[in-house]
């Protein structure tokens, strides 16, 4: 569902685009690629006398993270295809290796934050970061099917409204793990 029309009138001002895309590996590995595309929805002139056209992306940043099955990141790379002060921005780019040996579900978004916080990172680059956790687990999601008798918790439950231990979700796909609604 749309979000409702607003109450009044509006002019595009900043897009911002996020992307991510998995794939699994032939060695068993698997590839977590995510994308930011920045664009101003209008045309402007920057300090140095250069104009930027409305929808030309001023950040285009890529990061790849090569994981397995335990979520424990085994390389990292990061590419900038736009950075608005060029070398300045991008050189930043290998710092982004430290992010190898962090696992994307133990207190990965703190680490990131802690590791790349101020001037040790790229800002945009360390919020491109944080959409790593949940895709991951999403790529995993197949991988994990037929695995609903076992005797370990799934890590989903309590994680969200909807896998609450005593929501309907989780009485109909983990029963073993449903818990009856309290009374208040």
């Amino acid at each position: 569902m749309p979000l409702p029309e607003p109450s009044c009138s509006r002019k595009p001002m900043h897009n911002r685009s996020i992307q991510v895309h998995s794939f699994e590996r032939e060695d068993g590995l698997w590839d977590v690629e995510a994308e930011l595309i920045d664009s101003k929805a209008y045309e402007f002139t920057r300090s140095s006398g250069i104009v930027r056209r409305a929808g030309e992306a001023f950040h285009h940043m890529h990061m790849r993270v090569t994981i397995d099955a335990s979520y424990l990141i085994h390389d990292a790379v990061v590419t900038y295809d736009a950075a608005p002060f060029g070398e300045r921005c991008t050189s930043i780019s290998d710092e982004y290796r430290a992010l190898i040996g962090m696992n994307l579900l133990k207190n990965f978004r703190q680490q990131v934050k802690e590791r790349f916080h101020r001037t040790d990172g790229c800002t945009h680059m360390t919020e491109l970061a944080a959409v790593l956790p949940t895709a991951a687990v999403q790529t995993m999601t197949g991988q994990r099917r037929g695995n609903k008798d076992s005797t370990k918790r799934p890590f989903q439950l309590d994680g969200c409204h909807a896998w609450r231990l005593d929501g309907e979700v989780t009485k109909e796909h983990y029963p073993q793990w449903y818990v009856l609604p309290s009374s208040t």
